[in-house]
């Protein structure tokens, strides 16, 4: 039972009673996730940001932002959230998701109200710190609160449970995008491009949206299990039956090679997402396809279209490998996604306008997928003891391939077009070189075996103690 002595947020609060539906918890994980996962959908802000003082993006004047300058604060917000995800996973884990929520909808919204005063004194510094810092460890806390959670409620579907959650990150740019971009045509004539009212105006409506999330989340009680739930058999042999603490995790090779499985899938995926618009204009231009070119309005339809798989791809994914068994699903993922990189360059050289669009979202369903996977992975692995806090570190795989994966796309893009090549020739050897990185994931899922049984935790142990 609850203890009424305690605050509002002290985990024991949100211990759910007996007959508790444990469908209600998704819900309150979507809320977190739809927030803020608005991330995504930090580039509608570009040309705003980058048109303060001139009004006029096509022509800036001396003392605008560059678009560099202002791409630094989404790089700052994702480092931040693999970060503060690794550093704040133990702690989340002791105190449980209600507090760890509110301190999630505390500093992504108030981010966006420190960075809506650095748009009025025109300091970016103040944008870094407020978005891409203080937001960003709002990112890192949110996207990792309610997995532990869900996994714990479900742990016959722990696929299904958080892709319905990591499904909502994927998903919010779809909310977050309109909503900037009717925010900031309604309040253009009070400010320079409406920019830091609609900052002050998004940090409050996220702020109150993801109160849903703090108020209604439950935890199970440490004896509960789901009516008539008996361990399944299939697939067994990568699930433990005992619990690794987040400390004796990181010590393992099973959560180095799942790092780099990440990193991969995350590396990859970026080299579709980060090109979607200009490499799909590029190729199939109006000099390659006459009046049947790829305009500007289509290949944004394009980026949404793979908004949408991306979206998808994080529930249908995770959910199939409730059935499939995690290995097999990231087996799959890297296998036929290397073939899939492999083969977009020859498409685009023949001009085949369909396929290349199917097998791009193809590629970014299962990119997403691999998100939505990996905490039920490392529950099979470690068990549900402290799987939020090693979720946590395990992000820094993610933050680290926003680097590396925007690094290998410039670079090998940049080369290839001072070289003279153009359309298709100018990104194969970024797709070929990302057929390379996801041979390598393949290989390192391949090597994951059982946890030695080692690292386990001795004797029983309980929630609130697993984050001392």
């Amino acid at each position: 039972m609850p203890d009424f002595s305690a605050g509002l947020l002290d985990r024991s609060r949100t211990i759910a009673g007996p007959g508790y539906n444990r469908w209600l918890v998704p819900p309150a994980a979507l809320a977190i996730h739809l927030a803020i996962g608005q991330a995504y959908a930090f580039s509608v802000f570009n040309k705003p940001l980058g048109s303060l003082i001139s009004g006029d993006a096509d022509h800036p004047a001396a003392g605008d932002w560059t678009l560099a300058q202002i791409g630094i604060t989404f790089s700052i917000a994702i480092v931040l959230l693999g970060l503060s995800a690794a550093l704040f996973g133990k702690w989340l884990e002791r105190v449980g998701p209600r507090k760890a929520m509110l301190a999630s909808a505390l500093c992504f919204g108030g981010g966006f109200l420190i960075a809506s005063l650095g748009v009025s004194l025109h300091n970016i510094w103040l944008v870094y710190f407020g978005y891409g810092f203080v937001g960003g460890i709002g990112l890192g806390i949110g996207y990792i609160s309610p997995v532990s959670t869900l996994i714990k409620w479900f742990p016959d579907r722990k696929g299904v449970a958080t892709g319905m959650a990591i499904m909502g990150f994927g998903g919010g740019a779809m909310i977050g995008s309109p909503l900037a971009v009717a925010l900031m045509s309604h309040f253009k004539g009070s400010a320079p491009q409406g920019v830091a009212p609609t900052f002050i105006a998004m940090g409050l409506i996220y702020l109150l949206f993801m109160q849903f999330g703090v108020w209604t989340i439950r935890v199970p009680a440490d004896d509960w299990k789901p009516a008539g739930y008996v361990p399944s058999e299939e697939h067994s042999a990568l699930i433990t039956t005992g619990n690794v603490s987040a400390d004796n995790a990181i010590k393992t090779p099973q959560f180095w090679l799942l790092w780099v499985v990440l990193l991969c899938n995350v590396t990859a995926g970026i080299g579709v997402l980060e090109t979607a618009s200009p490499l799909i204009q590029e190729t199939f231009s109006k000099a390659a396809l006459g009046d049947k070119f790829v305009t500007p309005a289509a290949a944004a339809g394009f980026v949404g279209l793979l908004s949408l798989f991306n979206l998808l791809g994080r529930f249908f994914w995770s959910s199939a490998s409730d059935k499939l068994g995690r290995k097999p699903t990231y087996l799959l993922y890297f296998g036929l996604g290397a073939v899939l990189y492999a083969i977009i360059p020859t498409l685009g050289h023949n001009l085949q306008l369909t396929l290349y669009v199917v097998v791009a979202c193809l590629i970014i369903s299962m990119y997403g997928g691999g998100f939505a996977t990996a905490p039920a992975y490392l529950s099979d692995l470690f068990g549900k003891y402290q799987v939020g806090a090693i979720h946590g570190r395990l992000l820094t795989a993610w933050s680290t391939a926003a680097i590396l994966g925007h690094l290998i796309v410039s670079t090998l893009s940049e080369h290839a077009k001072a070289n003279g090549l153009t359309g298709a020739a100018a990104y194969q050897s970024v797709f070929y070189t990302m057929a390379g990185v996801l041979a390598v994931g393949f290989l390192a899922d391949l090597a994951v075996t059982a946890v030695n049984e080692k690292y386990q935790e001795k004797g029983p142990v309980t929630i609130e103690a697993g984050g001392h």
